[in-house]
């Protein structure tokens, strides 16, 4: 049975590594929580708040991070195919070699946000994006599946 700490105060907590598929963290407040490595796999983050946090090759394949608080988060090289992230706030968020592949990003805050060397294609659910709609948003330059 997957574990169940929706709606818990978490900051700062260790998760590094752990095996958290299709854990309910819905509402957890998970600021400066360390997930590097965690297998997030189907995980219900609606809502939940991750700033600053690391997950740094994390996996969060089919995971649900809808209006998720991701602002200043390190997603670097993590798996997020097929993730929701419509509504997240990634304001600042490292996704430098992060797979986005038919990620939902409808409607997220993409300001600021480093997407060097990301892959992008397919996601946001409609057809492509453009680099006018990712403000301040680095390393576009280098990202697969963006239209101009």
């Amino acid at each position: 049975m997957p574990e169940d700490y929706s709606g818990q105060d978490l900051r700062g907590r260790d998760f590094s590594g752990q095996d958290l598929i299709g854990a309910n963290l819905s509402g957890a407040n998970l600021t400066g929580a360390n997930l590097r490595g965690a297998n997030l796999w189907g995980a219900d983050l609606r809502g939940a708040d991750l700033h600053s946090a690391d997950l740094t090759r994390a996996n969060l394949a089919g995971a649900n991070l809808s209006r998720a608080n991701l602002s200043g988060a390190d997603l670097w090289g993590a798996n997020l195919y097929r993730a929701n992230l419509s509504g997240a706030d990634l304001f600042n968020a490292n996704l430098s070699g992060a797979d986005l592949f038919k990620a939902n990003l409808w409607h997220a805050n993409l300001t600021r946000a480093d997407f060097t060397n990301a892959n992008l294609t397919n996601a946001f659910r409609r057809p492509g994006i453009s680099r006018a709609d990712m403000e301040g948003a680095t390393g576009l330059d280098t990202v697969r599946g963006l239209i101009d």
